[in-house]
């Protein structure tokens, strides 16, 4: 974070609500280094918080209404805390509400029908993570908007819980059935760090990343909505393989229950798309484990092959790469110095990520960006990125 951007918000605070905050909470994007579309199977994902975020200022407000203000929309919305329910448009003062404004509302039900009690708000937020790339700009606002909560509640809310409340208001508010994956970072990562979640029981654990590395994010500036895009399709495809392979074993559960042996055997089974579905998602988990051992190891080499596989396995198993991420992930190989480059997030668009020895960034940034230029005709956007930590109190 920049004292620049603390005082714009700061400044957009004042102006709306002629006082000063009473916090200034910030939660984390995140780049997923390997383990992708597994977390709704139950599986495991190696995604690291980065040094892009959601910053709130917030006091709390005698009312029941959220009156909140976007720094980089120009926008504001007002809706009753208490009159929130899913899809419905009861709450809001004015419509048709601002399409971000669903995420904080959501968060506000959620944690309502937790049982915590949510005050009144007035608040302001600003973010520098790229909407729409796949860094996961939405779980950063809900999971700023649930530290701002707890913070102004005085309540204590643990963080696997935060991310399951913050899951829950996207999944049935936002209506976006996305995984833990994205709240799960933002709110417990670690500087230097990744967090390797397993997304039944949500244990998780973090994985120091090597030194003498960054994370560079290729952003195509080819945007993508989870929403309208087939991720609702993949889930259903994933939920319709565990269908079939039940009649097999009774005990499976999730394709995280099923080895690649096991799938191998039973591969004539499946229809063939649902096939190929299932087979990403059970290699996917066994290349995140095998990540996380080679990273212990200080086995760079096998981590970057893992990353090349995974990006072979969502673009010819999942479908779900586009010829820009391949391009960018092409790109990044041909440079000196880079460990491994995959796309990131889910798919159709977005981001590219690539762990890159510090010795190799500059060249990764002269040459990368024109190579996609040359073949795409599109100028992309580069970020160095660190890990970073979760959500967290910047002021009170």
């Amino acid at each position: 974070m920049t004292n620049s951007r603390i005082n714009s918000l700061l400044a957009v605070f004042r102006q709306a609500f002629h006082s000063d905050p009473a916090i200034l909470v910030r939660a984390p994007g995140r780049v997923n280094l390997i383990g992708e579309h597994t977390d709704y199977n139950d599986g495991f994902v190696l995604p690291s918080a980065i040094d892009r975020e959601v910053m709130i200022a917030a006091s709390k407000c005698d009312s029941r209404l959220a009156s909140i203000v976007s720094l980089d929309f120009d926008q504001a919305a007002t809706f009753r805390i208490t009159d929130l329910e899913p899809g419905s448009d009861s709450g809001w003062l004015a419509h048709p509400a601002p399409r971000w404004a669903a995420y904080p509302a959501g968060v506000a039900w959620s944690l309502q029908d937790a049982g915590f009690h949510v005050s009144g708000i007035d608040a302001a937020f600003t973010s520098n993570i790229p909407i729409g790339s796949g860094l996961s700009s939405s779980a950063a606002i809900e999971v700023a908007f649930a530290t701002a909560w707890a913070h102004l509640g005085g309540f204590a809310l643990p963080r696997p819980d935060m991310a399951r409340l913050c899951q829950r208001a996207e999944n049935e508010y936002v209506g976006v059935k996305c995984g833990i994956m994205d709240q799960m970072i933002s709110a417990m990562g670690r500087a230097g760090h990744a967090l390797l979640i397993d997304c039944r029981d949500l244990s998780s654990r973090h994985v120091p990343l090597p030194d003498g590395c960054s994370i560079l994010v290729g952003d195509t500036k080819v945007e993508r909505s989870l929403a309208s895009s087939a991720y609702n399709e993949r889930r259903e495809q994933c939920e319709a393989a565990v269908r079939l392979l039940q009649k097999y074993d009774p005990s499976i559960r999730a394709l995280r229950d099923v080895t690649p042996e096991f799938l191998a055997g039973h591969a004539d089974e499946l229809p063939d798309v649902v096939r190929k579905r299932a087979r990403h998602v059970v290699s996917e988990n066994a290349r995140t484990w095998l990540s996380v051992e080679a990273l212990k190891r200080g086995d760079l080499a096998t981590f970057g092959r893992a990353m090349l596989a995974s990006h072979a396995s969502l673009r010819d198993d999942y479908e779900v790469s586009c010829p820009q991420l391949d391009t960018m992930v092409e790109a990044a190989l041909k440079v000196e110095g880079v460990i491994g480059a995959r796309m990131t997030g889910g798919g159709f668009g977005g981001c590219t990520v690539s762990l890159v020895r510090n010795e190799a960034v500059e060249r990764y940034l002269s040459e990368v960006p024109a190579t996609y230029k040359t073949a795409t005709g599109i100028e992309p956007a580069v970020y160095v990125c660190q890990a970073a930590d979760g959500a967290s109190l910047i002021r009170a």
